[in-house]
């Protein structure tokens, strides 16, 4: 097909958004469909051109330093689509003006419209002391996704909480993981010495962005709960963001390495032992399958990445979600394992080589298709339309 993927984060830019999409893409592209990347422009960056991506004028987003979103230039796509290629269809990632302008864009061509949903922006607002902005946030992001053909999400779990919510048209596709990008192959003996450990030290590691919604405070607390069993235990911290002053004073001793990519990410993930993963804001979270891949035991929340691949005590150890106690229990138990702890993270690699993207790459052609298929093709925005039907099968 030649599909249009209009998303206001994309390489270079860093976080799980921009590398899942990059990495669909790339499987897609591989399986011979063409491809057209629509963001906004990097300053700085080197833009590509031509066909296979089209920058558009953008701007910082508040708060989060390095991304974007982009301006509302619904005219410039409809030209530009009307002139050709048009696309057989426009899959829209982010909820931002970008996204709003091309589902215009596509309504006035007559191009079906799908969307996925990557980010629990509705639920980020009690961590910025904007919790009043919840329910209308959530009402935007419902008829968002609503004037779409449907809406992929990652997880059955997410599925079934945003059809509660009333968003409609939902269809499991997934996320996959690059187990040859990750692995216990890339484990390495010297950067566990500069962390001040050996082969038996436990490291204990959080990869993310260092951020409020990110509940990193937990895991500080977790690794605390270990130390008092394990002294030599290390924490090492993969990643930035706004709370990195507040890590810092809540945990003088971690080890902070920074934002890692490509196989620096990789040799991190193998050098530690234990994963914790405390967030309660994920629509999936890659560092969890990205960690099992890497050979890692994960300690997180029964929900997201982890209640779809974790297997509790058998490749990683689940709390209830929000059970924070139960959390850093966990921790201290998966800790405490011993050699045990290294056959769960054998279990947790094994598992993770299941979950290709080619899997995916499968479940989002069926989606395109289920959504081209549909007679409605896309609500209007600025209008009310009836849809033909209200729910399609949530299972594609």
């Amino acid at each position: 097909m030649r599909a249009a993927l209009v998303t206001e984060t994309y390489p270079p830019e860093v976080n799980g958004v921009a590398r899942t999409l990059h990495r669909l893409v790339g499987e897609l592209r591989g399986r011979g469909h063409e491809i057209e990347v629509i963001r906004p422009r990097q300053p700085g960056a080197e833009d590509a051109a031509g066909e296979s991506e089209w920058p558009v004028p953008g701007l910082p987003l508040p708060g989060y330093a390095g991304l974007r979103f982009g301006l509302p230039v619904a005219l410039r796509l409809r030209n530009r689509w009307a002139r050709g290629p048009r696309p057989e269809i426009v899959h829209v990632a982010t909820e931002g003006p970008l996204g709003l302008a091309a589902i215009a864009a596509a309504k006035w061509l007559g191009v079906p419209v799908g969307s996925s949903f990557h980010t629990n922006f509705h639920q980020y607002s009690r961590h910025y002391r904007l919790g009043w902005l919840r329910r209308p946030a959530a009402a935007y992001l419902r008829r968002f996704h609503n004037a779409t053909a449907g809406t992929a999400v990652p997880t059955t779990a997410m599925r079934d909480a945003l059809s509660a919510e009333g968003f409609e048209r939902l269809a499991v596709v997934g996320r996959g993981v690059d187990a040859d990008a990750f692995g216990p192959g890339f484990r390495s003996p010297e950067l566990r010495r500069a962390w001040g450990a050996d082969a038996r030290t436990p490291v204990v590691a959080y990869v993310g962005r260092v951020a409020a919604e990110k509940n990193v405070g937990l895991a500080v607390r977790a690794f605390e709960a270990i130390r008092r069993q394990r002294p030599a235990a290390r924490l090492v911290v993969v990643g930035d963001g706004p709370f990195a002053e507040q890590l810092a004073a809540l945990a003088p001793d971690a080890i902070r390495c920074g934002m890692q990519s490509g196989a620096d990410l990789a040799r991190h993930y193998a050098s530690a032992d234990l994963l914790l993963a405390p967030s309660l804001t994920e629509t999936f979270g890659n560092v969890v399958t990205e960690a099992m891949a890497s050979g890692l035991a994960v300690v997180t929340f029964d929900y997201a990445a982890g209640r779809e691949h974790i297997r509790h005590g058998v490749d990683g150890m689940l709390a209830p979600y929000g059970d924070e106690a139960a959390f850093v229990s966990a921790a201290e138990t998966a800790a405490a394992m011993g050699d045990g702890l290294a056959r769960m993270g054998a279990a947790a690699e094994a598992k993770a080589r299941e979950l290709g993207w080619d899997r995916v790459g499968d479940a989002l052609e069926r989606f395109w298709a289920a959504a081209s298929a549909r007679p409605d093709g896309h609500d209007n925005l600025l209008g009310k339309t009836e849809w033909v039907g209200r729910r399609a099968n949530p299972e594609i």
